[in-house]
């Protein structure tokens, strides 16, 4: 029986993986087997990492409020707390935006809240 080497099959899924290596240092981004195997750490890293920024981003978002309520004399529990009771319906992207961008329409959103309480 004649031996089978794959050729356009293989070729396509080598130049396949080869392509995600692309920017890789050294012969992660030349060699298959070594190109493979960082294609493959690389993507489990950016599964998880997908989830890990979307942690990183409400925490960020949670100190900028933090901070920013506490130049008003309320701490970021209460401020959240008050902001429930009064029902206003903007979220922590929204708010920490506020407080860096437009201070003084952070401040109204403040006072609101703080008259709810």
């Amino acid at each position: 029986m004649p031996r089978a080497k794959g050729g356009f099959k293989t070729r396509r899924r080598h130049n396949r993986i080869l392509k995600l290596a692309k920017g890789y240092r050294g012969s992660h981004s030349r060699l298959f087997r070594s190109a493979k195997e960082a294609v493959e750490r690389g993507l489990c890293y950016a599964f998880r990492d997908r989830k890990a920024r979307k942690r990183a981003f409400r925490r960020l978002w949670i100190v900028r409020i933090n901070a920013a309520t506490r130049l008003h004399g309320l701490t970021y529990s209460r401020f959240v707390h008050a902001l429930a009771k009064a029902n206003i319906g903007l979220d922590r992207r929204v708010l920490a935006e506020l407080a860096i961008s437009d201070p003084a329409a952070f401040g109204a959103v403040v006072q609101a809240a703080r008259s709810a309480l």
